[in-house]
Parts: C-alpha cells; sequence; structure tokens
C-alpha cells in the first residue's frame, strides 16, 4: 500500500536560491542526517530531466543503494525524482518552491511503498516515524544553510 508524507517549512531566501539549491546534487551530503552517510556516485552534480543520480546510503553500518531519476524539473517551481533502484517497492518525492512574500515554502511530499508484504506493514509506523524526522532535519539544515549565507 503507498503512503504519503507531506513536510513543509519557509526559508527567508529567494525562489531561485532555494531551487538551485536543490538541483545542485552534491547539497544532498550537508542536508542528511548525521546517523546517515550519503555518497554521491555521479561525478556530475548538475541536475536536468531524465538524469540518474546513483547513491550509496549508509546506515548502521548496513549500505544501500539508490538509482534515482529526475523525472521532471520545471525552473524554479518543482523538482520530481522517482527511484527506479532503491530498497523499497516504490519511492517518488516531489519538491515544490513557492514565494510566499520575503520567504519561499520547501514543500516536501514523498510517495513510498514498502516491500515484504506483511512485514512491511509491521515496520510501517517505524520508517514512516524515521522518513518524517529525516525530512524535518533537512528542511531544518536547509533553512540554516539558506538563511545564513
Amino acid at each position: 500500500m503507498r503512503r504519503t508524507l507531506t513536510q513543509i517549512s519557509l526559508i527567508k531566501c529567494s525562489l531561485e536560491e532555494l531551487f538551485d539549491f536543490h538541483t545542485d546534487s552534491a547539497n544532498i551530503k550537508k542536508i542528511t542526517p548525521p546517523n546517515t552517510k550519503v555518497e554521491l556516485l555521479n561525478e556530475d552534480t548538475t541536475t536536468y530531466e531524465g538524469k540518474i543520480v546513483r547513491l550509496k546510503t549508509t546506515r548502521l553500518t548496513i549500505p544501500t543503494y539508490w538509482d534515482v531519476e529526475i523525472q521532471k524539473l520545471e525552473r524554479p517551481h518543482i523538482l520530481i525524482d522517482l527511484a527506479l533502484r532503491s530498497p523499497l517497492k516504490y519511492w517518488r518525492h516531489q519538491h515544490i518552491f513557492t514565494q510566499i512574500g520575503g520567504a519561499c515554502e520547501l514543500r516536501d511530499i514523498i510517495e513510498y511503498e514498502l516491500p515484504f508484504g506483511i512485514l512491511g506493514k509491521l515496520i510501517a509506523p517505524l520508517f514512516e516515524r524515521d522518513v518524517k524526522q529525516m525530512f524535518e532535519y533537512r528542511q531544518k539544515r536547509t533553512k540554516e544553510i539558506l538563511e545564513n549565507r
């Protein structure tokens, strides 16, 4: 069963700054929680529709590999990525950027489905809590970085 999580923050920066920050895939390291190590396996950090971003994440000494396709890129409002390979059955992440007065709304919409049938359903509450904490951290760090430039 697919589930959806949404995380929203207001960040005092321009729409272009927020969009550019998210389209530089090297910034993923800056906003990843300290309990997770992320390695960008691509040398090219530019983002464009159709690009496959390859990542290795390590948590609790367990490595996982992700191939994520940039599905949609509409400057400066939308970035959507879809996991082609990941530990999950399904993962789609929408970044939506909206100017609101002197600030920008960063809206992350994460759609996911866990593997493992009934076992996946049992661990779903733990996984959802973990993903929510990760995106809270990511948005907090993004805000700190962009507001302190």
